[in-house]
């Protein structure tokens, strides 16, 4: 059975402006352990974090589905990126809901399904004006600590969940591959999802993403000081989801 998803609300003040930034998340038990596993794009940290979940019974926290979501408004209502006032604003304002089953989460917006429509290639392409936004960045970080509250164990995934949003979680993973590899990953992705992209287009692409994702000023990609991390060039799903599955493993016993 499916834990029945919960409404929070997260007063949002940022920018300058003050407003109501609403989720919805599955309700599990309390919070018990948070795992975080940031990484590089095509590092197979989300298909790693879907599956770990999965394995553990654990609430699955996909924080780039959130940006993604909120990239896909901005782009709908014509904001202008460049206007960090602006896209806060629509982010303390809108509703964002993650439900369903681990592996098959379903992403709504203002109470219509993105599940698809944020994986586009326009969205990929323009989640960093919205990921850059210090204001959004501090209305969804809000956010992914209240999903953590009222979660049981949680799988957070994402770019800072090791290092700015859950300085203090239980497990903390850095995954990265050979940008070779992180292209091919990406290109069958892309293929799967009907976008017929050239493997230089995406490698040139995933090389740009890793710059600015490394050299952005507000919460910059990179591995916590803690943090086990993992190179997943020559791994399969199974091999990374196994290997991060004894180290939560080893972590349960030691603090046990």
């Amino acid at each position: 059975m499916l834990p029945s998803p919960v409404l929070s609300e997260v007063h949002a003040e940022a920018g300058g402006f003050s407003g109501l930034f609403t989720f919805r998340a599955p309700r599990y038990n309390r919070c018990l352990m948070i795992i975080t596993i940031d990484g590089t794009v095509g590092s197979g940290k989300s298909t790693a974090a879907a599956h770990l979940a999965r394995r553990l019974g654990a609430g699955h926290l996909d924080t780039g589905a959130m940006y993604r979501a909120l990239t896909l408004k901005a782009l709908q209502d014509g904001l202008d990126l460049e206007d960090p006032r602006a896209l806060t604003e629509m982010a303390a304002s809108s509703t964002v809901e993650l439900d369903g089953e681990v592996g098959a989460q379903r992403v709504r917006l203002d109470g219509l399904d993105v599940t698809a429509a944020i994986r586009e290639n326009r969205v990929s392409t323009h989640s960093h004006y919205v990921a850059r936004t210090p204001g959004v960045r501090e209305v969804l970080v809000a956010a992914q600590r209240e999903f953590a509250a009222r979660a049981g164990d949680v799988v957070a995934e994402g770019r800072d969940q090791g290092t700015m949003v859950f300085p203090d979680a239980d497990v903390k993973f850095f995954l990265d591959a050979d940008p070779e590899v992180r292209a091919r990953r990406r290109q069958l992705e892309l293929e799967e999802r009907g976008q017929v992209r050239s493997y230089r287009d995406v490698l040139r692409e995933i090389t740009e993403r890793d710059r600015r994702d490394i050299t952005r000023d507000v919460s910059p990609l990179k591995a916590a000081a803690d943090a086990v991390v993992v190179d997943t060039t020559d791994m399969t799903i199974e091999e990374m989801v196994d290997a991060l599955a004894a180290d939560v493993e080893r972590s349960r016993k030691g603090s046990a």
